[in-house]
């Protein structure tokens, strides 16, 4: 019988320093942004052909020409690359360098998909096989990244990016070029 008085209260003591753990655990601040391994990195080096009729084709040299810009990864396939298109093309309006990389896309649907929703681009390349895009640390559509005029990556934004964030965006490429 002692025995088994025992074995019960080892098992409350154990429930109870579980149900303080997780307590614990989730009375902690979330985390609101993934760290991507690749900022502050050097953009790996790649050459890809042109995505689109309307614009030239993209490599890593095109990156490190001594002016940040961003470089956006999108798909026509893709929902909330349309809906990130108004605050791509006000980015542009204010005379960001935007490049782009398309992702799984024929020719065919980035041009229709930049006709529909505007061609912010000043190069974009197409990666058929998500090679550039996995090598940058990217694993969806859309992702922004901000490259310094060295080619390294400063910042990361993952999804689309959203009216409110356009400051924040034009922030980060103004401290990728100080």
């Amino acid at each position: 019988m002692r025995k088994v008085r025992i074995g019960l209260w080892v098992l409350v003591g154990i429930a109870t320093f579980l149900f303080g753990l997780f307590a614990y655990q989730l009375s902690q601040p979330k985390e609101e942004f993934v760290k991507s391994a690749m900022v502050g990195q050097e953009i790996p080096a790649f050459d890809l052909p042109a995505a689109s009729g309307s614009r030239p084709a993209l490599s890593s040299a095109d990156l490190a020409d001594g002016k940040p810009k961003l470089l956006n990864i999108f798909a026509s396939w893709c929902v909330p690359c349309a809906a990130e298109a108004p605050q791509l093309a006000e980015l542009e309006r204010a005379g960001v360098p935007i490049v782009g990389v398309a992702i799984r896309d024929r020719e065919e649907d980035v041009d229709r998909f930049l006709a529909t929703y505007g061609n912010p681009f000043t190069r974009i390349g197409r990666d058929d096989i998500s090679e550039v895009q996995l090598s940058l640390g990217s694993s969806g559509v859309p992702e922004t990244f901000v490259i310094d005029g060295k080619g390294r990556i400063t910042y990361q934004h993952i999804g689309d990016i959203r009216p409110e964030q356009v400051s924040m965006i034009l922030e980060e490429l103004r401290k990728a070029g100080a």
